[in-house]
C-alpha cells in the first residue's frame, strides 16, 4: 500500500494554479474572480464534509444501508441541481429524478451486479458519485440546450405545429442536436482515455498501490458504464425538456432564454 498522503501544505500548493487562473480572468476582464473564489471555497468546505462523513460509513461495522441513504441523498441533490441550473424550463425536478434514478439503479447494478467491484461502504458511495456526478453534468447540457433551442426556433417549431406536426416531430432537427452537444462531451473523454489523461479512479487505485492492469480493468468498466449513464440521463431529461415546454393543446409554452 503506498503512503502517499497529500497534507495541507500539498493543497495549498495547488491553489497556486488556481491564483493564475484568476489573474488570467481579471486580466481578460472575464468578470469570473468571485465566481472562481467562491467555487473554490465551497468544495473545499463540501470535501472537508464528505471527508469527516465518510469515515464511518467505511467501517466494516457500519450497516450498509447508510450508504444507501446516502446514494439516495446523491440523487436528490443531483436533481435540485439539475433543476436550478436549467431555470427556464418548468417542473423539470420530477424529470430530472427520474433521469437520475434511472442511472444509479441501472449504473450501480452494472458495476455491483457484474462484481466490478465489491459492494461495501467503501465503494458504494464513490461509484454512485462518479455514476451520477457525471451524468448530471451533461443533463444539465441538454435542459439548458433544449430550453435554448425552443426560444431560438420557436417560429420554426410553431408553424411544424401549425401543420399538424407532434412537438416531437416539429422539433426534431433540433433536439438531436442538442442531444448530441450533451452526449459528446462524455464520447470525447472516454476516446481520450489514457492517451490525454488518466481519470481519477485508476489514478487513486495505482496510488493505493493496485496492479496496474487491474486498476486499468476497472477504470475501463466504470467509465463504460457513465457513458452509458449520460447518454441514458441526456435522453430523458432532453424528452422530458421538450415535454415541460409543450402544453396539453400542442402548444409551446413561452420560454425565455436563461442571462
Amino acid at each position: 500500500m503506498s503512503s502517499t498522503i497529500i497534507g495541507w501544505a500539498g493543497l495549498l500548493a495547488s491553489l497556486i494554479f488556481v491564483a493564475v487562473a484568476i489573474g488570467l480572468s481579471a486580466q481578460q476582464r472575464l468578470s469570473l474572480t468571485t465566481p472562481i473564489v467562491v467555487s473554490v471555497a465551497r468544495s473545499l468546505v463540501q470535501m472537508m464534509i464528505v471527508g469527516v462523513a465518510l469515515v464511518p460509513l467505511v467501517r466494516p461495522q457500519t450497516p450498509l444501508w447508510w450508504s444507501w441513504l446516502w446514494v439516495i441523498g446523491i440523487v436528490f441533490f443531483a436533481a435540485y441541481t439539475i433543476t436550478r441550473r436549467a431555470p427556464t424550463v418548468p417542473a423539470l425536478y420530477v424529470i430530472a429524478l427520474a433521469a437520475m434514478a434511472a442511472v444509479a439503479v441501472v449504473g450501480l447494478a452494472v458495476i455491483f451486479g457484474a462484481r466490478i467491484f465489491e459492494l461495501n461502504g467503501r465503494t458504494l458511495v464513490p461509484v454512485a458519485g462518479m455514476i451520477v456526478g457525471n451524468s448530471m453534468k451533461s443533463a444539465v447540457i441538454a435542459a439548458t440546450r433544449v430550453s435554448e433551442s425552443v426560444a431560438d426556433h420557436r417560429a420554426e417549431i410553431e408553424a411544424g405545429l401549425a401543420l399538424g406536426m407532434t412537438p416531437r416531430r416539429a422539433f426534431d432537427r433540433q433536439l438531436r442536436s442538442a442531444l448530441r452537444t450533451a452526449i459528446s462531451s462524455q464520447i470525447e473523454q472516454t476516446a481520450a482515455l489514457g492517451i490525454v489523461f488518466l481519470p481519477g479512479a485508476m489514478t487513486g487505485l495505482i496510488l493505493a498501490g493496485v496492479d496496474p492492469m487491474e486498476a486499468v480493468f476497472a477504470q475501463l468498466a466504470l467509465m463504460y458504464v457513465i457513458l452509458a449513464g449520460v447518454v441514458i440521463a441526456v435522453v430523458v431529461t432532453g424528452l422530458g425538456t421538450l415535454r415541460r415546454l409543450t402544453s396539453a393543446d400542442q402548444r409551446l409554452v413561452p420560454v425565455a432564454r436563461a442571462r
